[in-house]
C-alpha cells in the first residue's frame, strides 16, 4: 500500500560509531515510497555503560517516528526503574510515555515542529494545522502536560509508528518491540529472533482487538492498519473503559532480556522493509558474507538495502522505506 515514485530514491543516510565494547553501522533509504517515514536512534552512550539503538517505522505520516527518535531514549533515562537498574521496566514505561507526551497543547506543538517543512507553507502538517507561533521553545519536560493553549484537548496523532529498541549494558541485551520492525541476533552464525512481529492475525493480538471493540478485515485492524501494536494511532485507543495495554492498538512492547555470550556475533534492528525481502537467517548469512569485505558496518547495511530494493513496483516487496542498524560485539580476549 502507498504511493510510489516513478524511480526510487536510492541515496542513503549512513552512520558509523564504536566504543571499547561495540561497533555499529546504520543506513536508511527512502526507496520507491513517495516520502521517508522511517526514523532511528543510535547512541553508544545513553549513559557511561549503556548503548541504545532504535528503529521507528512510521505510517500515515512521519511525525510519530521522528518524535520517538527524538524523545524515547531520554524518557527511558527519566524513569525510576532505570535509576534502579531495571532496563526492561524502564523502556516499557517509555513506550507508553510517548503516547502521553503527544497529547495536549505541548504534544501538538512538538509534532507540528517535527512536520514536513514544505507542508508548513500550505498551512498543513501531516494532519495538523500549523500554528505560526514557532520560536525556540525551552525543552522543559517537567511541565509537559501543563502547557495551555488552543490545542489543550488534542487527543494525539492519527498517524503512528512501530518501535523496536535494543539496549546493551555489559552482557545484558534488552529488546523492546511494538509493531513489525524486528531485532535479530546472530549467535555462532545462527539467527534468533529477539522480537515478535505484531500482526493482527496472531491469536493474542486478535483476542485483544476484538475485546476492545475492533475487528480484522483483510488482515488489517478495522480494515486499515496492517500491524496490531504501535505508538500513536490515537483513533484505535479511544476506549475509555480500558487501560492503554488493552486498546485495539497498543504501544505495549514485548520485552526480551538476553544474556550475551562469546558466541554472539552481532545484532540487527531493522524495519519490515528489510524483513519483507529477507528472512532473519538470510540476512544473518548475507551479513557474515560481507562483514569482512566492506570498509565499515554502514557499508554492509547499504549492501543489504541495495539487495532488498525492488527493480520495479509490480510486486510491492522491496518498495518500502528501509532502515537497518547493525551492532557488532567486539570480542574480548580471555
Amino acid at each position: 500500500m502507498g504511493i510510489y515514485l516513478s524511480t526510487p530514491k536510492t541515496d542513503k543516510l549512513s552512520e558509523n560509531g564504536e566504543n571499547d565494547r561495540l561497533k555499529f553501522g546504520l543506513s536508511s533509504m527512502q526507496g520507491w515510497r513517495a516520502s521517508m517515514e522511517d526514523a532511528h536512534s543510535a547512541l553508544l552512550d545513553l549513559d557511561s555503560e549503556t548503548a541504545f539503538f532504535g528503529v521507528f517505522d512510521g505510517h500515515g505520516g512521519r511525525v510519530v517516528s521522528k518524535f520517538c527518535a527524538k524523545y524515547l531514549h531520554s524518557q527511558v533515562l527519566k524513569t525510576e526503574a532505570y535509576s534502579a537498574g531495571d532496563l526492561g521496566s524502564a523502556v516499557h514505561r517509555a513506550f507508553f510515555r510517548m503516547d502521553e507526551m503527544m497529547r495536549g497543547q505541548r504534544g501538538w506543538r512538538e509534532l507540528s515542529a517535527l512536520g514536513d517543512k514544505i507542508n508548513k507553507l500550505s498551512g498543513m502538517i501531516e494532519g495538523f494545522i500549523w500554528s505560526p507561533r514557532s520560536s525556540d521553545w525551552n525543552n522543559q519536560q517537567d511541565d509537559w502536560a501543563s502547557e495551555e493553549g488552543p490545542h489543550s484537548d488534542f487527543a494525539g496523532p492519527t498517524c503512528g509508528s512501530t518501535a523496536c529498541v535494543a539496549l546493551i549494558r555489559n552482557n545484558q541485551l534488552v529488546v523492546a518491540n511494538a509493531g513489525d520492525s524486528r531485532c535479530v541476533i546472530s549467535r555462532a552464525g545462527q539467527a534468533y529472533n529477539l522480537s515478535r512481529d505484531h500482526k493482527p492475525e496472531l491469536a493474542a493480538e486478535r483476542q485483544r482487538i476484538m475485546k476492545a471493540g475492533g475487528f480484522i478485515h483483510m488482515g488489517r485492524v478495522n480494515g486499515s492498519l496492517n500491524l496490531s501494536r504501535a505508538i500513536g494511532d490515537v483513533e484505535f485507543k479511544q476506549n475509555k473503559f480500558l487501560p492503554p495495554d488493552k486498546q485495539i492498538v497498543t504501544a505495549n512492547p514485548d520485552i526480551n532480556v538476553v544474556e550475551l555470550c562469546d558466541d554472539d556475533d552481532f545484532v540487527v534492528v531493522a524495519c519490515d522493509g528489510i524483513w519483507d525481502c529477507m528472512s532473519s537467517q538470510q540476512l544473518v548469512n548475507f551479513i557474515h558474507e560481507h562483514i569482512n569485505k566492506e570498509s565499515s558496518l554502514s557499508a554492509v547495511c547499504e549492501r543489504v538495502l541495495d539487495r532488498c530494493l525492488a527493480p520495479s513496483t509490480i510486486t510491492g516487496d522491496g518498495c518500502d522505506n528501509m532502515t537497518m542498524i547493525l551492532v557488532q560485539f567486539k570480542k574480548t580476549s580471555q
